[in-house]
């Protein structure tokens, strides 16, 4: 039994470890980084990596290792801010539909199934060529793309725990349906909506690489992973590390997240 529940936590154990290593790179960033992410020299043009530039120079002789500091805490910002603001609404959308039903259940569900109706990448370019390119608005797009799938998952969550003996005894006791809402019901929730977090979280990550490789996400001067995959692809003969080390953030990051998930929901089930 403990070695069943002990390989269990492996997940849990490597996908910490992996996303505290990025958010330690992130720190990193923020704090600041060796040289100016967008200052050009062109003695350095295809620098191989060395001590001094452990990820190399761009073809414009920019350090690397500088500009995937950076262009991580742009990419997990976007993230993190899509999360919030698509997860958020998601949440109290799918809460308050979930718990008191009738027509407004009616109502969200159906503007809910509208946009789900529509593929999620096509949706949000769709708002992009709306909104422009840039950093918030792909934040505002990505969390309208994800409110319909926060807002089911908790509007199911609900369903089943608003039937349960605790609701029940909370609403002969007196119980405001907010607090029941917000104190009996939702934490009851958190295990499922952490790991549709991680769900979520990887794809804005995904999202923002690729809206930002294609080149209407993020804009210069912010660094953006995907930008840097694009720019470099032109490079991968010369000067493969352009693209080997934004690559390798994304992949990171995004896997991090993922394992951590599924280890919290592995751990939820033991």
């Amino acid at each position: 039994m403990k070695a069943k529940k002990k390989s269990k936590n492996i997940t849990l154990i490597l996908g910490g470890c992996i996303f505290a290593g990025m958010l330690l790179f992130l720190l990193v960033g923020l704090v600041g980084t060796p040289y100016d992410p967008d200052a050009m020299n062109g003695g350095l043009k295809f620098a191989a990596p060395s001590l001094s530039h452990p990820f190399g120079c761009d073809h414009f002789g920019r350090d690397v290792f500088s500009r995937v500091l950076e262009g991580t805490g742009t990419t997990f910002f976007v993230a993190a801010a899509t999360l919030l603001l698509g997860g958020g609404i998601g949440i109290l959308i799918g809460a308050f539909t979930g718990y008191f039903g009738g027509w407004i259940d009616e109502v969200l569900m159906r503007v809910n199934d509208a946009i789900v109706s529509f593929p999620n990448i096509l949706l949000a370019l769709v708002l992009i060529s709306i909104f422009g390119p840039g950093k918030y608005n792909v934040i505002l797009a990505l969390g309208i793309v994800f409110i319909p799938s926060f807002a089911r998952m908790t509007r199911s969550e609900f369903l089943s725990q608003k039937e349960m003996d605790y609701v029940k005894s909370a609403r002969l006791m007196g119980v405001s349906h907010l607090r029941i809402i917000f104190v009996h019901i939702l934490p009851n929730t958190i295990p499922t909506l952490l790991s549709m977090a991680a769900i979520g979280f990887n794809n804005a990550v995904l999202a923002e690489a690729g809206m930002s490789f294609l080149g209407i996400g993020v804009q210069p001067p912010d660094a953006s992973l995907g930008r840097m995959l694009s720019e470099a692809q032109a490079y991968l003969m010369t000067a493969p590390w352009c693209a080997i080390f934004p690559g390798l953030a994304v992949i990171l990051l995004a896997l991090g997240v993922s394992l951590l998930g599924d280890g919290i929901q592995q751990k939820g089930g033991v």
